[in-house]
């Protein structure tokens, strides 16, 4: 019945040691050899996803690999854009300029890679996850119609919480904002998010939605997870998460992916 499995990364097919296990990399193998799509949904830029695609063998021309929170949807081999919602140079100056007001450290993925007016510890950090560079860069020197994957207020989860506490409340009806990680808030297109992403891929495939499975653990998993024939949260998922998933796994260091995988793919 299901044809395409949408992952979630960090707290999902990773475990808390950032590894993909030996069981769960077999599973994958096997519904991939029986003419499944296993399709990684990550927030990460393509950057901090290629080293787990090249390790699953998840990188050839029938592969395809969704970015950005569900921004950018391409294909894995040669990076070929099949669908793409993005932001523009003209949000990323005024989501600045609310994060200087907020007190709040602040990063965007544009052309050039990860910048930031101001190098910090969270914008380092991002950097380490993705194995890519951050440059500091003059906001200004953006062109307004440029675009630009996605834009992050990073910074102390107190700091961070006291930011989201005093947030616009257009912010909302602007753009869609996830809350990733403790110390990560996104802004992305509104029309973007991992349930569109998704969507666009499905749709590319010729695969209905209710032959999708999605699985996630955080709260930038739910629109995927709503979108989803079947929704699946992980056992060390947000409640939230799990309010909405019709089927809850095994945690991210038990192999829940696999075992979604060898009970509704492989049976």
């Amino acid at each position: 019945m299901y044809k395409l499995i949408a992952l979630d990364m960090d707290g999902t097919l990773l475990n808390d040691e950032k590894k993909i296990t030996e069981k769960t990399k077999k599973t994958i193998s096997e519904a991939r050899k029986n003419g499944k799509y296993v399709v990684l949904c990550s927030g990460r830029p393509i950057e901090g996803i290629d080293r787990y695609l090249d390790e699953l063998n998840m990188n050839t021309e029938d592969d395809y690999v969704i970015s950005f929170n569900g921004s950018l949807v391409q294909h894995a081999a040669n990076k070929k854009v099949i669908g793409k919602k993005t932001l523009k140079g003209e949000d990323l100056k005024y989501l600045f300029n609310i994060s200087r007001e907020l007190g709040v450290n602040i990063h965007g993925f544009s052309k050039e890679g990860c910048i930031t007016p101001k190098i910090s510890k969270y914008t380092e950090l991002e950097g380490k996850i993705n194995g890519i560079t951050v440059k500091e860069f003059d906001y200004t020197k953006i062109e307004d119609k440029e675009d630009i994957s996605k834009v992050m207020m990073i910074d102390e989860p107190e700091i961070l919480q006291k930011a989201i506490d005093n947030l616009p409340k257009d912010l909302y009806e602007k753009y869609t904002v996830v809350r990733s990680a403790p110390y990560f808030l996104e802004f992305l297109n509104k029309d973007a998010n991992k349930g569109t992403g998704v969507g666009m891929l499905a749709e590319h495939l010729g695969i209905k939605k209710e032959e999708v499975i999605c699985v996630g653990d955080a709260g930038n998993d739910l629109h995927m997870i709503e979108y989803a024939g079947l929704g699946v949260a992980m056992k060390n998922a947000t409640d939230d998460v799990k309010e909405k998933a019709s089927y809850i796994t095994k945690s991210n260091n038990e192999d829940g992916v696999a075992h979604v995988i060898e009970k509704f793919m492989l049976k």
